[in-house]
């Protein structure tokens, strides 16, 4: 029995093309495996990457680097402030960046190939490097005009020397520019220039030339920043003077028409108002005392009060003076009743008198209440008239207001202006006064020195990068090649990509002699070596077939294949040898007419076969061949067994496997090919048990679940699939690098190597060798490109 080894490939790869290979971990054995199957495809790869950058390291022209550092001054160090005009640059990163690109800018690296005449260096200029006239530059002549090929073209064919001169310099900008980089140091302020050149002296004198040119750029800018200033301010002052006067003459001509006229800050409506509306309050104060003493004399009035009950009566003196008579005159009109007769002329007088005092008392009454009520109509007079005035000055004020609004826009109109011209001529002061302040944004903190060594190439970086980029390249042939492979070569591909049961592994048997000469079969060296690898592994699939079903004896097995060379007849020989060797009583039916490689494997040329005794043209006992070697009875084809018509498909064929049944413990049916023959399907779906063969890194995995499919469409029982033809040296390779044939190879017997000393050993005495059938494992090395011995013996 033998063991079958897989090797996965990560879940996110394809193991071949369009399936998607199981989530198991590429481990170091599977590597080992897959850089063992592809190591020649690995060394291609590796070798031809490091070939081609070790010639590019050591044919290229040394390159050296030279490098300046520009430090930006971010600091104000005007001593006017002139605002954004003549303001140092900011410290913002993204001002930092951009001083970045104007250093590596076009127009900076124009004026630096201005200054340093680069389009007299062949190195900037292609037009000065001699052309080629060496054997390539021939060849590429002789070839373009063999192939009718146009001379080259001058690109500056038909310019003007003007033209001429621009697009040469052109081109010599665009040279030094993949020669320069400018980078930032980090987060700081610093500036890299770094310049290559094939002249370390070259290289550093526009290193310096760049960060020079650099700082001559920002001293013109500013200072033609300053020129155009000074000139358009002023031109600006000069107008916004005329500007000025102007709008203030109209704020006056528009004041007078108007009748805005103010005094204090307000107009004279405003303080009329103002004035009028005080006085109002003060006489509705007054009103308002007024209006209470005249309604206070009427209620008490209205209510039948005296003298004695009205408080405004109560203050006048002569009331006061009217009851003090009125008293004495009481209290003499008392004694003189007390005294008098009531008729007595002089009591009557007194009494007389003393009505004529209340009557002078109602009098001043009457007066002080109409007193009272003059007042009160005098205030409400003086009242009306105020708020009339006051009407009337705020009718004058609103139309002065909507006036107003005008003369205010005049008024802020001309302060603008005002504050502008002020402005402007502070400015125009500070700019006579800049030129002398004005520095660039920029020094040269680091000048670069002659570089002493090249810069590039760095051999031995580029050969390491060689290294690590050729295994990359190599290994990624090898994984492209892994998921492009359509093969089966473990039982977990059968398992996994055919979704069918395995049911063991053959291995592949190479068997020669001394000279190379001699093949002896897979069947016969079954006979020969019963106790070899390749005998324990029919003794497996015996043991499958026998107890594949518990419950029902398994008697009729189809042994089939999806195309032909895949080892079916061989195999299907071997087990029946086995079978019979272990005391069955069996037999071999050859069904593949168009071949009848079972019978020729097993040696036979019989006149009456398969075909005849279907026929009826001969007996079934003269059908049945017995094996030489072994009590395996084999039911033949003739050489004239070929047949048009449906064999299997007929109730003869139902028959004959009904009798043969009964005469045998298993019998074994070597089909054709699935995807060939239909008569193969046919055989399968009447067996009571069908082996699939596929041979091992040859059968594709489309053909064998096209042959599965077939299978089930024509109800065939499947006991399994079985991989044939197993390199046991390559195969621990393929699935387990782990699994080597030499760990268990001593449970077997084990196969003789031929050598010369066995050979000279061997010799019969009359000096001719005999034909010692010696079954070899071939080395890897010694076997052709798909890892198979040249000398193997095919399995059909």
């Amino acid at each position: 029995m033998t063991k079958s080894f897989s090797i996965e490939l990560p879940s996110n790869l394809s193991a071949s093309g369009g399936e998607t290979a199981a989530a198991a971990p590429l481990d170091v054995k599977q590597l080992v495996g897959v850089v063992y199957r592809r190591f020649w495809m690995i060394l291609a790869g590796f070798m031809t990457t490091f070939g081609i950058i070790a010639f590019m390291t050591f044919t290229q022209t040394p390159i050296y680097k030279a490098q300046s550092v520009v430090q930006l001054d971010t600091e104000e160090k005007n001593v006017i402030d002139l605002g954004a005009i003549f303001s140092g640059m900011g410290g913002t990163t993204a001002v930092v960046d951009t001083e970045v690109l104007v250093l590596g800018s076009k127009s900076l690296l124009t004026r630096v190939a201005v200054k340093q005449k680069l389009v007299e260096d062949p190195e900037f200029n292609d037009a000065l490097v001699p052309a080629d006239k060496g054997l390539i530059s021939s060849l590429k002549g002789a070839a373009s005009a063999l192939t009718g090929g146009k001379p080259p073209v001058d690109p500056n064919a038909g310019l003007t020397p003007e033209q001429k001169d621009a697009a040469v310099l052109e081109s010599t900008v665009e040279a030094l520019r993949g020669k320069v980089s400018v980078s930032r140091v980090g987060t700081t302020y610093l500036i890299n220039i770094d310049v290559w050149s094939v002249s370390p002296e070259t290289a550093a004198r526009l290193a310096d030339e760049v960060a020079e040119q650099y700082r001559v750029q920002q001293l013109e800018e500013k200072y033609e920043a300053t020129r155009k200033a000074t000139e358009w301010l002023s031109e600006r002052v000069a107008a916004l003077r005329e500007e000025v006067e102007e709008k203030e003459r109209r704020v006056e001509s528009y004041r007078a028409e108007s009748g805005l006229l103010a005094a204090q800050g307000a107009t004279l409506t405003e303080q009329q108002i103002a004035y009028l509306t005080t006085q109002k309050a003060t006489l509705q104060v007054e009103l308002d005392r007024a209006r209470a003493r005249a309604d206070s004399m009427r209620r008490q009035m209205a209510s039948g009060a005296g003298a004695d009950g009205i408080s405004e009566v109560l203050s006048s003196q002569v009331i006061t003076d009217l009851k003090a008579q009125r008293a004495v005159i009481n209290r003499r009109v008392a004694e003189l009743e007390t005294k008098l007769g009531p008729q007595h002329p002089e009591l009557i007088s007194a009494r007389n008198e003393a009505a004529d005092i209340d009557r002078q008392i109602n009098a001043e009454v009457s007066r002080i209440a109409g007193n009272i009520e003059n007042e009160l109509r005098v205030a409400q007079s003086q009242i009306g008239s105020i708020q009339s005035e006051i009407g009337r000055s705020t009718y004058e004020l609103r139309g002065n207001n909507q006036a107003l609004v005008r003369l205010r826009e005049l008024e802020r109109d001309a302060e603008t202006s005002r504050i502008l011209l002020e402005e402007f001529l502070t400015r125009s002061k500070q700019t006579n006064e800049q030129d002398a302040l004005i520095t660039a944004d920029a020094n040269i903190l680091s000048r670069a020195s002659v570089p002493g060594a090249p810069d590039s190439p760095k051999k031995l970086l580029n050969l390491i990068i060689g290294c690590l980029l050729g295994l990359v390249v190599g290994g990624a042939l090898a994984l492209f090649a892994e998921m492009l492979d359509m093969k089966i070569s473990s039982t977990e591909d059968v398992e996994r990509k055919l979704g069918a049961s395995p049911i063991g592994t053959v291995p592949l048997i190479r068997t020669v002699n001394f000279m190379g000469l001699s093949k002896t079969s897979p069947a016969d060296f079954l006979v020969e070596s019963p106790l070899s690898a390749y005998a324990e592994s029919i003794r497996y699939l015996r043991a499958s077939i026998a107890f594949s079903d518990l419950d029902s004896e398994t008697k009729t097995v189809a042994i089939c294949s999806s195309l032909p060379d895949e080892g079916k007849t061989s195999l299907t020989l071997s087990i029946g040898r086995m079978s019979a060797m272990s005391g069955s009583r069996t037999l071999v039916i050859d069904g593949d007419f168009r071949r009848r490689q079972l019978t020729d494997t097993a040696g036979l040329s019989p006149e009456i076969g398969f075909v005849e005794y279907l026929f009826g043209t001969g007996q079934l006992s003269d059908a049945i061949v017995k094996d030489r070697k072994t009590m395996l009875h084999i039911l033949p084809l003739s050489k004239n067994g070929h047949t048009p018509h449906d064999v299997f498909g007929t109730r003869a064929f139902d028959d004959l496997l009904a009798r043969l049944r009964s005469m045998y413990d298993l019998i074994l049916i070597d089909t054709g090919p699935l995807l060939l023959m239909a008569e193969a399907r046919v055989v399968a779906g009447k067996a009571d048990k069908t082996i699939l063969v596929v041979r091992w890194r040859h059968s594709s995995r489309s053909a064998a679940r096209q042959s599965l499919m077939l299978l089930r469409n024509f109800k065939a029982d499947v006991l399994g699939v079985t991989l044939n033809m197993v390199d046991l040296n390559r195969r621990r390779h393929h699935r387990d690098p782990s699994a080597s044939y030499k760990a268990y190879r001593k449970y077997y017997q084990m196969e003789e190597k031929p050598s010369l000393f066995n050979w000279i050993n061997k010799r019969k005495p009359n000096g001719k060798s005999p034909k010692a059938n010696v079954a070899v494992q071939v080395p890897p090395s010694k076997a052709t490109g798909r890892g198979e011995a040249v000398d193997r013996i095919s399995a059909e």
